[in-house]
């Protein structure tokens, strides 16, 4: 073996071709998962310019969460098909990681939307505004439900939008139908929501309604929200509207912002209709 016609390199050579140090060399000899190709008397190791493709593929199945145990399997194994095959799944995985991490970005961005407007709001303000038909994925029905039947219900949901892909960033509202509105009951919710700006095929939606809806904002926890509603209805007498079938609510500030109850912030839209005179 002749060091000086370029052919072999050090393990110093080596480690700095493939950007590790040597000790990671000396450790894959150690547990026979990369070797020098030789070993002279005096205990110097060289590798082969060949084996820098080794060291990445190795590389870039760590990278992948295969474990060393596991590369050092296939590595006893190796054949073309066991290569292409363990390729083919790699890809099949990195194809699900993107596709997790592009709707993750997606979630990012709506927060991100939804926080800079929040900034901009008048939250003593009530107004009636015109909201376009939405598309929200429902839980099932939470009326009259116990506290334990509630958890098991929100778990279900939250569980669903993270095994569906369906979490879009928005925040997880509730609907409150006519009839526990008439009677006070702010907080015997109907269903759960979320809104689905990009709705995917095969689930079940609810559609609402394009309309008018007068919107305000609760500061504070549920404890004195039939407060706010008792001035939106006073808003709903002068301007001669009465309740429509559905009403929204969404955390504008909730916990994920806020360290206290009495800061949080929602959101309240009532669906109404013209009174006519």
């Amino acid at each position: 073996m002749n060091k000086k016609n370029g052919k072999y390199l050090t393990t110093g050579e080596f480690a700095k071709l493939c950007k590790v140090n040597k000790q990671t060399l000396f450790y894959y000899d150690q547990i026979g998962l990369l070797s020098p190709v030789l070993k002279n008397e005096k205990g110097y190791r060289y590798y082969s310019i060949r084996q820098i493709e080794l060291y990445f593929v190795i590389d870039l199945l760590k990278d992948l969460g295969m474990s060393l145990n596991d590369i050092q399997q296939y590595m006893q194994n190796k054949s073309p098909e066991s290569f292409l095959s363990l390729m083919y799944q790699k890809k099949v995985e990195i194809v699900k990681k993107r596709q997790e991490i592009e709707m993750k970005e997606k979630i990012i961005e709506a927060k991100i939307a939804l926080m800079e407007e929040a900034s901009h709001l008048n939250f003593h303000q009530v107004i009636l505004e015109q909201l376009p038909e939405a598309t929200l994925y429902l839980s099932r029905n939470i009326e009259n439900i116990t506290d334990e039947e509630f958890v098991e219900v929100v778990s279900d949901f939250i569980n669903e939008l993270n095994v569906s892909q369906l979490d879009t960033g928005y925040p997880i509202g509730v609907i409150t139908k006519r009839e526990q509105v008439l009677k006070e009951e702010f907080t015997n919710y109907s269903y759960l929501y979320i809104e689905q700006p990009n709705p995917k095929e095969g689930y079940p939606y609810f559609k609402s309604v394009k309309g008018d809806f007068l919107s305000g904002y609760h500061i504070g926890d549920e404890k004195t929200i039939h407060k706010t509603y008792k001035r939106l209805f006073s808003e709903m007498d002068r301007l001669n509207l009465a309740l429509g079938d559905y009403v929204f609510e969404e955390y504008i500030y909730d916990t994920i912002v806020m360290n206290h109850k009495e800061h949080y912030v929602t959101k309240i839209m009532i669906q109404v209709d013209q009174i006519e005179s």
